[in-house]
């Protein structure tokens, strides 16, 4: 009798696979624009931002992360490419605008180039708009910010910076995440705009030949705009997808060999971080 009982209470102690878990889906960030016919490029939208608590997990799902938008000489940048967990898609960031364009749209908007408005956050609740590019005199040639996931990028009118981010805190610190870069000049009036908190790259400024900086990888920020004639706008960042749920159930049975993981304990969770490739995770 007693026998059985503690192979009941053994059984019943036994830990289980998790039903549910906490999220953060960052999508990639979006390339600043290049210069061309002497225009500054806009800065990079952000990845868009998604977070939540207590999703319900399937037997088996996908996880991707998002990669960077490129840069390109004398273009728009390239978007950012989406992330999944999921049923969760965060849409990569928009591109930063080159000459006489407008900024791409994503999950945060990218700047503008000459006088023409930011990209919009499309769809809408995962970052800010792009701010719209300027040539106006004591500014100069100064492409808009591109959007972050907490504000709007600012004009090239006001300052070219990108929008700031978000913070988490689910991989047990907080770090913030999805910020717009910063807009560039291409001319000797103004300052370059900097970079969002949350990984966006500043711009590149013409006075003094400042060079810009590419996104933060797996914080899904915005790459800088050029300035520079024959250099390409810099890369938006790579996005990151972070799961975690109490400790006291099992891990994850099998992750896809496509993805690129770490796995971590903080605070009572178990918190799997993803920060490359695309596959499917079983519980």
């Amino acid at each position: 009798m007693i026998g059985a009982i503690s192979a009941a209470v053994s059984s019943f102690l036994a830990p289980v696979a998790p039903t549910t878990a906490d999220y953060l889906v960052v999508a990639a960030g979006g390339a600043g624009g290049g210069r061309a016919s002497g225009i500054a490029g806009g800065g990079g939208g952000a990845g868009g931002f998604k977070s939540g608590s207590a999703f319900t997990l399937g037997a088996s799902f996908t996880v991707t992360v998002g990669a960077g938008g490129a840069g390109s000489v004398g273009a728009n940048g390239a978007v950012g490419a989406n992330s999944v967990f999921s049923s969760i898609t965060s849409t990569g960031g928009g591109y930063g605008a080159a000459y006489n364009n407008a900024g791409g749209s994503g999950g945060s908007g990218g700047g503008g180039a000459w006088t023409n408005a930011g990209g919009s956050a499309s769809p809408s609740g995962q970052g800010n708009a792009g701010g719209a590019g300027s040539n106006s005199a004591g500014v100069g040639y100064r492409g808009g910010g591109g959007g972050g996931a907490s504000a709007a990028g600012a004009t090239g009118l006001s300052s070219g910076n990108g929008g700031d981010g978000t913070a988490s805190s689910i991989s047990g610190s907080s770090l913030t995440y999805a910020g717009g870069g910063g807009g560039a000049t291409s001319d000797t009036s103004g300052t370059r705009g900097t970079g969002g908190t949350g990984g966006g790259g500043n711009g590149y400024q013409f006075s003094g030949s400042i060079a810009g900086s590419n996104g933060t990888e797996n914080r899904g920020g915005g790459g800088g705009g050029t300035g520079a004639e024959f250099d390409p706008g810099y890369n938006g960042g790579k996005g990151v997808v972070i799961l975690a749920y109490p400790a006291t159930f099992l891990d994850l049975t099998s992750i896809g060999g496509g993805l690129t993981y770490a796995k971590t304990t903080s605070g009572g969770n178990t918190i799997y971080t993803f920060t490359n490739g695309t596959g499917t995770v079983t519980v």
